[in-house]
């Protein structure tokens, strides 16, 4: 063996490996300044919401420590708690924003340990902090929101109004308690202190100081809490796929889209696109909650790879986001973390199909092949052929079918979804439906003949991957399984050009299928039953299974991390990004129209269509998606 091969097999160790021989890597300057304003906050917060906190020992310990600038009500404690909080989250993250604000922070900290509490222990800790983060400035150099500064003075302007509004009502509406009679000059000079934490100059009687205090207390904890959270919220930008970049991805797409059949979502509207500086690849992302969520394989050449997953990482700390891969192939897992020191999990299977060695002879396709066979007895035929080939009322009817047929408000899917069934950009994508005429005296669907729909996207110049699938919940069952028979059969039979066929992506499919198996040990079956306990409410085992069917290829797929506390977070996210999660606040139900008891003039009443098993109206619109 010559030295150079040598000192590649050397060095090929695993990068889990090389980490766990290191040893833990120290904590940040950032993460331990965030530590210690966390727990700083957390005890200022107790010390305000828990009475008997500030007449014990604990007190004590908290008098000399940074941040409770008053000592005259307990809001101030518990609004410059919430602060240094809010304050730590952002230091972690190395927020420019976050800093400035703790700059500005600890100095009015040690004015109040020195005029209200003559505490210099506390002034020292205050100044000993500030050094630090002086010292430390550069390291504090991620860019916030943009929009976050805007809404945040805003929201100080707009809400700081409408408590000193309602502070002064409050003030105002107790003359019958008030002690003597005070100018107004004095009462919105108790309601500034009040909105504060300060004891302002007015006094009441019969126990009305603790309610006005106290309610004063609740607006200006509201307005600063509500303002530092758009201040130091996570940095969300809109995503936008421009035409330049579109054009460019589909240049790659056209050169190198036959290596990952996740690629052609990469054209996706609302992807953002970074490109290596040689322009011969690309990673697409989209920023949710904090996360920069990439998907699939970089686009493009793989020896340019290396140049687009550097500037993605780049970005990603610019912006102190947390970066992440979902879905990409054993070969780009293995990319990222030899370029980056990330770490790779498997996280489940994409089934892939290929054409010439399909048959639905044998007995492992004889469930399949009696269902397509009882469905085209019921008068079912299919059509499959490109988008482009469909005339443009044919595809508005699919598109309106399409959007009828889904169960959610909005379209589903990041990964492996494109949102959109477009002849213009996506000519190339194959559609698949199912008709069946109305029997004698059943009335025609509001889409005619149309039961089923699927879409592919193009994967390469020989292959189709599977975007979207929707049936009328009236139909029989098996639609999906007609229908990707249907495409398999005219890929093979027709001038389609298609060689391979990517299905949906069953996640954790291994973990199922050695569950099962005999001889499993406890945690294989312990695992599997969580799994399919789980699939009660996510479509887990029932993909696999689906996808089991049709005896494809399994293709693992890798979600990339940084560390493993960041799971939760990117998980919480991904789901967000898919749409199964959503935190945008719920629209008001639609109040039903009410219609006329009975007919109108000169028309007749409505005849009631009564399905098999003597079930009437229309049952609800449900959909299957991959995820």
């Amino acid at each position: 063996m010559s030295d150079q091969q040598e000192g590649t097999e050397s060095g090929a160790v695993p990068a889990r490996l090389r980490r766990f021989l290191r040893g833990p890597r120290p904590e940040s300057v950032p993460a331990r300044v965030g530590t210690a304003c966390t727990l700083i906050g957390l005890l200022n917060l107790a010390s305000g919401v828990f009475p008997r906190l500030r007449h014990s020992r604990m007190h004590a310990l908290a008098e000399v420590l940074p941040g409770a600038v008053s000592p005259l009500a307990a809001a101030a404690s518990v609004v410059v708690g919430l602060l240094l909080l809010m304050l730590a989250h952002g230091l972690k993250r190395r927020k420019r924003r976050a800093w400035v604000a703790a700059v500005g922070l600890l100095p009015v900290a040690v004015a109040g340990q020195l005029l209200y509490r003559h505490s210099a222990c506390g002034a020292l800790l205050s100044l000993a902090l500030l050094g630090v983060l002086l010292r430390h400035r550069r390291e504090f150099s991620a860019l916030p929101d943009p929009r976050g500064r805007r809404w945040a003075l805003v929201n100080f302007v707009v809400l700081g109004g409408v408590s000193v509004g309602l502070g002064w009502l409050i003030v105002a509406a107790r003359p019958g308690t008030l002690v003597g009679s005070p100018p107004v000059r004095d009462q919105l000079l108790h309601v500034v202190q009040g909105l504060v934490g300060f004891e302002g100059p007015l006094r009441y009687t019969h126990g009305d100081d603790y309610t006005v205090a106290y309610s004063l207390g609740a607006l200006g904890l509201l307005t600063v809490v509500s303002t530092a959270y758009l201040a130091f919220r996570p940095a969300c930008p809109a995503a936008r796929l421009t035409a330049e970049d579109e054009s460019r991805l589909r240049a790659l797409l056209a050169a190198h889209g036959g290596r990952d059949s996740l690629g052609y979502f990469a054209l996706r509207d609302d992807k953002s696109v970074v490109f290596s500086p040689s322009g011969k690849a690309a990673v697409c992302y989209r920023v949710v909650s904090g996360v920069m969520l990439a998907s699939g394989d970089p686009i493009g050449d793989v020896e340019a790879w290396p140049g687009a997953i550097e500037r993605f990482m780049a970005e990603a700390r610019r912006h102190s986001w947390t970066p992440a891969v979902m879905g990409c192939s054993e070969t780009g897992g293995q990319v990222w973390t030899r370029e980056t020191g990330l770490d790779a999990l498997e996280l489940g299977d994409e089934a892939v199909v290929e054409v010439a060695g399909f048959t639905l002879s044998g007995r492992a396709m004889r469930n399949v092949r009696q269902m397509v066979k009882r469905i085209e007895r019921n008068g079912y035929r299919t059509r499959v052929c490109r988008v482009r080939d469909l005339d443009p009322a044919e595809l508005d009817r699919v598109r309106r079918a399409a959007a009828a047929w889904r169960d959610t408000e909005t379209e589903r899917g990041f990964s492996m979804a494109l949102g959109r069934i477009d002849a213009d950009k996506d000519g190339d994508a194959v559609i698949a439906t199912a008709h069946r005429d109305p029997a004698e005296g059943e009335p025609a669907g509001p889409f005619g003949d149309l039961r089923a729909m699927q879409h592919f996207v193009p994967w390469g110049t020989d292959g189709i991957s599977l975007e979207l699938m929707r049936r009328d919940r009236a139909a029989d069952p098996g639609m999906n399984e007609l229908l990707i028979v249907a495409t398999l059969e005219a890929a093979r039979e027709r001038d389609l050009g298609v060689a391979r066929v990517s299905l949906n992506f069953a996640m954790f499919r291994s973990a199922l299928a050695r569950g099962e198996r005999l001889g499993a040990g406890p945690v294989l079956r312990g695992w599997r039953g969580l799994l399919v306990f789980l699939s009660r409410w996510f479509q887990i085992e029932s993909l696999y299974k689906f996808n089991a069917k049709f005896q494809p290829r399994w293709e693992p797929r890798f979600v990339v991390f940084r560390h493993t506390r960041d799971l939760p977070r990117i998980g919480f996210a991904a789901m967000q990004a898919e749409g199964f999660v959503s935190l945008a606040l719920p629209r008001l139900p639609r109040l039903p129209r009410r219609r006329p008891s009975g007919p109108g003039p000169g028309e007749r009443p409505p005849r009631v269509a009564v399905r098999p098993g003597g079930r009437r109206g229309t049952a609800p619109v449900r959909e299957r998606v991959g995820v």
